[in-house]
């Protein structure tokens, strides 16, 4: 194993975010406060568009905790999650002392499938435990089924937080993810689209919500000459330095996300003549997925017996980073407690999917090696 590692998805700078990383040097503003907060707050909103209101955080997860808290999520309240994602689109509802109700994916998006959500909804309303959030994640760049998901949410009157973490830059029937939700979240850590270092933001309807987000966010400090504290608040703004790194980030957005689209175009290309193995791809023309992570599901049936447990091996001795799908929130050992709704598509996903290296920062000199690699191991597995 001499090449050099491939990476699944590692940071690639733009060339511009030294620039506001050196403002913000020389002009000494290096605390969470500062014009490139704003400024990268400023620039989501126009990105975004739709009346959205951003506030720069910390983590995507913080965000989240912030959306369910504007929410007035309390201890023993119920929301409902998408099972098949990162533990951070749950663990926040545990913070607040509520309990998570997991939901199974549908096939097409692999997000929270409609009819399990309706059944999740009436299941609780039938125990007098009406949720009081939904959750729906765009896993890896893909919109959920927004029509359906939405629909059943404004008909029972729960609001649907948008975790977006995985897909600035995805649309919907040409609407940015990010605008659906009643509180929506984004995600700039380092493995993201676009990155600040570590960070998040949460994207609001009203001047109100985005003011109170930033407010619990700067340990709810009252307005006093003196430090007072009415509520209970959250060291959780970002810096005026990762929010520099954003800044020069937004730059290369649109960049980023045909790199990683051509990223899936090489691996729908490289996978057309080996059975066996699907690329996750856009259902129909609605959907528009800035590719974050591509992905594969391989049916052992269809490749004389190779797994993706195999597949996975294979890349990483040639030092090739490659990772399972999410392992749903409802099979987690700190959730084995947890009601769940649906059938098995996020579990079987789970067993047969792969994440590929999909960086908008692969080489040729990568993507031939991959290709190699890939070619190599099925021609001797299945001649």
């Amino acid at each position: 194993m001499s090449n050099s590692k491939i990476w699944l998805s590692s940071p690639h700078m733009g060339g511009s975010e030294q620039k506001y990383v050196q403002e913000a040097f020389d002009t000494n503003w290096v605390a969470p406060l500062g014009p490139n907060v704003t400024g990268f707050e400023q620039d989501l909103e126009s990105y975004l568009g739709e009346n959205v209101h951003v506030g720069a955080l910390s983590s995507g997860t913080a965000a989240l905790h912030l959306a369910l808290i504007l929410l007035g999520i309390k201890s023993g309240d119920e929301v409902i999650c998408q099972s098949m994602t990162f533990s951070a689109s749950a663990n926040p509802i545990v913070y607040l002392g509520a309990t998570p109700i997991f939901v199974d994916s549908e096939p097409e998006t692999w997000n929270m499938c409609p009819t399990a959500l309706e059944q999740a909804i009436q299941d609780r309303i039938a125990k007098g435990k009406k949720p009081k959030a939904i959750i729906g994640v765009h896993l890896y760049g893909m919109a959920f089924k927004v029509d359906e998901i939405t629909a059943i949410a404004q008909h029972y009157d729960i609001p649907l937080v948008e975790d977006s973490a995985e897909a600035l830059g995805s649309t919907y029937k040409g609407r940015k993810c990010g605008t659906f939700g009643d509180l929506s979240i984004l995600s700039f850590n380092g493995n993201k689209i676009i990155t600040t270092s570590g960070g998040g933001a949460i994207a609001t309807k009203t001047l109100e919500q985005k003011n109170k987000a930033v407010f619990l966010s700067t340990q709810a400090r009252d307005h006093a000459p003196h430090y007072q504290h009415s509520e209970i608040g959250y060291n959780y703004r970002m810096s005026n330095i990762c929010a520099g790194i954003g800044r020069g980030q937004m730059e290369v957005l649109d960049k980023h996300i045909g790199l990683r689209r051509a990223m899936h175009e090489f691996y729908v290309d490289l996978f057309k003549n080996i059975s066996g193995v699907t690329v996750f791809s856009e259902p129909n023309s609605d959907y528009f997925s800035n590719h974050w992570l591509s992905c594969i599901v391989i049916d052992a049936a269809k490749t004389n017996g190779i797994t993706s447990e195999m597949i996975r091996l294979a890349l990483e001795k040639e030092n090739i980073e490659c990772r399972p799908l999410w392992k749903p929130m409802h099979l987690q050992p700190v959730f084995q407690d947890c009601l769940y709704f649906g059938k098995s598509v996020a579990e079987d996903l789970f067993l047969k999917g792969l994440c590929l290296p999909s960086g908008s920062n692969l080489s040729e000199i990568n993507r031939d090696t991959i290709r190699k690699t890939f070619l190599h191991y099925f021609k001797d597995k299945v001649c």
